[in-house]
């Protein structure tokens, strides 16, 4: 292997180490290797085989290198203008929370327009080894599922499962089919540490008792504990909700859940679950009231709505770029707060007349977008707990303010590290300042110009980093991305159905 090439695997490897926050004794454990060989590794010291790099690039979840070929790249030449019309596809995260949810049905469930990302192919994978047949329909992603009468807990796809943090929904589906089991640990994004422990004030008023060790989640259940009075989360979070939701569809009394999710995802949930025969009550807001029933035994057919995230992506897309596009199918009142803080910062835009999405429930709209001078808003933009700004948007805003006159302060609250991440803009010649892990001060206008940068490992920043490219100067390349995959489907093929231009490639 030449010195070159191993330099450059060993910078690769030292980012994604770095990313998912290990030290080298940490990785060099888990490859049952010493620390030395990884120093060596990451200096460009040390030949590798493919197969080693393959073990590497799945200990760090990165797709440095798989077996037959490289990871994929994006280059991306620009600048350029949008035009054209695109379709919002189905909820990543409600296609999640569904499919951990057919775990609760002994019948059939067909779910339609299933956004096929590699998320969803994990979750799939993990559903596989537990004996339940799925089975894409056709083209337009419509999924099948179909559970055997008793479930396999005992050959849980491992690695699969290592590489998704909603393995963690399990538990309130599972909880109700086995009075012991285990789970790998979740991983996904590295957004900094997220405990289970609001799970779990979610999941112990129906039993349940979670350890974790030795790299796996040893879930017991207690049989006589019952939920008793109203089950009060302590964190308004999305799964925790669902978790809760989960458990309490299959529990045969009446649950109160105070303090819930009310997002879009928790609402495609509800809506699913109605479906099944259990009745829930307060949909939209942060009380749920739930009648499980014993067993659910039903034949059902769902169509989640849209995405409100893969939504502010096409609209910040447009705005970057100053183009007129016209993005159909937005599930607007999941989307209705940004749309005042981009009013307020001088976005013009037309909307369609309100129609609803194919689950019978959720409010959509066309949106075209007109070209527009922005300017910085007067106050900081930080992400609520719906109704407020959608955590999962609020990186879209760093790359808005980057073209936006004036200084724009983001508040990223929630996560440990992912505000860093947005420092990344700087390489095509942003101006973003890092207060603290939490905070960044944008200043704007920029005239982004292109450059090479390796995938930050978070999803949503990874995705602003490739629409600032589409509004930069030259020849862009975006490597490793496919943290991009496991969030988006064909994002590119999508950017390029609307005039911009990004082609895929691999090295090897």
């Amino acid at each position: 292997m030449p010195a070159d090439y191993k330099s450059r695997i060993g910078n690769l490897i030292r980012d994604a180490r770095k990313h998912r926050g290990l030290t080298q004794a940490e990785l060099a454990q888990q490859l049952a290797t010493s620390q030395s060989a990884i120093n060596r590794i990451e200096k460009g010291h040390q030949n590798l085989s493919l197969e080693m790099i393959a073990r590497i690039g799945e200990a760090l979840d990165s797709e440095i290198v798989a077996l037959g070929a490289g990871p994929t790249h994006l280059r991306v030449t620009g600048p350029t203008t949008l035009s054209g019309s695109i379709d919002v596809k189905t909820s990543k995260n409600a296609g999640v929370a569904l499919l951990c949810a057919t775990l609760l049905n002994r019948g059939r469930t067909t779910l339609r327009k299933v956004a096929r990302i590699e998320e969803v192919n994990r979750l799939l994978e993990v559903l596989n080894s537990l004996g339940v047949q799925t089975t894409w329909l056709n083209d337009d992603n419509d999924l099948e599922i179909v559970p055997p009468r008793e479930l396999d807990l005992h050959h849980v796809d491992e690695v699969a499962a290592r590489r998704t943090r909603s393995i963690i929904m399990f538990l309130g589906p599972l909880l109700h089919r086995a009075d012991t089991f285990e789970l790998p640990y979740a991983g996904g994004c590295n957004l900094g540490t997220r405990t289970v422990e609001p799970h779990m004030t979610a999941l112990r008023p129906f039993g349940l008792e979670v350890k974790a060790t030795d790299g796996s989640y040893h879930a017991t259940v207690n049989r006589a504990i019952e939920p008793g009075r109203p089950i009060v989360l302590t964190e308004r979070g999305d799964t925790v909700t669902e978790n809760a939701l989960m458990a309490a569809a299959l529990h045969p009394g009446t649950t109160t859940i105070r303090n819930a999710s009310s997002n879009y995802m928790v609402q495609d949930l509800c809506f699913y679950l109605q479906k099944l025969g259990v009745t829930v009550e307060g949909i939209g807001t942060t009380t749920l009231r739930v009648t499980g029933l014993e067993t659910i035994d039903v034949d059902v057919d769902y169509a989640p709505s849209e995405d409100p995230i893969e939504a502010m992506s096409l609209l910040a897309a447009a705005i970057v770029t100053n183009s007129s596009i016209e993005v159909r199918r937005v599930p607007i009142e999941f989307l209705e707060i940004e749309l005042a803080v981009l009013e307020e910062m001088g976005f013009n835009y037309e909307r369609s007349e309100e129609y609803v999405a194919r689950n019978g429930h959720t409010r959509l709209v066309d949106l075209r977008t007109q070209p527009s001078q922005l300017k910085a808003p007067l106050d900081k933009i930080h992400p609520m707990p719906f109704p407020g700004i959608n955590i999962d948007n609020l990186p879209f805003f760093a790359v808005i303010a980057s073209v936006a006159e004036g200084q724009t302060l983001l508040h990223d609250w929630p996560y440990d590290n992912r505000a860093i991440y947005l420092t990344e803009l700087n390489k095509l010649g942003g101006q973003v300042k890092l207060l603290d892990p939490h905070r960044v001060m944008i200043e704007g206008p920029t005239s982004f110009t292109g450059t090479e940068i390796v995938c930050p490992p978070a999803l949503r920043p990874a995705v602003v980093v490739l629409l600032a490219m589409l509004a930069s100067k030259g020849t862009s390349v975006l490597r490793s991305t496919y943290v991009i995959h496991r969030g988006y489907e064909d994002l590119a093929e999508r950017l390029s159905q609307i005039g911009a231009q990004v082609e895929s490639f691999r090295d090897i």
